[in-house]
């Protein structure tokens, strides 16, 4: 699936199922809380907290998903066409970028 198809298809689900978007602010905070619940797996999956009983069975890639769902709101709701953002946003790092992280001693 495409960005552009992904983006499709958010919006149909949400004015077939979901009946219309939150507004702006409540999808920002969904993200916050979405984003948070993939810091918290990762912070006890990968880092140095101890993982809950509770949290062992939780999935990262669904909780990502989540992520992406309620960032994909966002962006129909704003106008913002993501393949054309991820398309500038690649050119600007390959410029900006392009020798930053193979000359960044600390990499080696």
């Amino acid at each position: 699936m495409t960005l552009r198809e992904a983006q499709d298809t958010v919006d149909g689900w949400i004015k077939t199922v979901g009946v219309r978007y939150f507004n702006e602010l409540t999808n920002m905070a969904m993200l916050t809380e979405e984003v948070g619940e993939v810091a918290r797996i990762i912070a006890r999956r990968y880092g140095e907290q101890s993982e809950k009983e509770s949290d062992k069975h939780k999935d990262l890639g669904d909780e990502m998903a989540d992520v992406l769902w309620v960032l994909i709101c966002l962006a129909n709701q704003t106008g913002i066409d993501l393949t054309a953002a991820f398309q500038k946003n690649m050119e600007k790092k390959n410029i900006r970028d392009s020798t930053r992280h193979r000359d960044n001693e600390k990499l080696k």
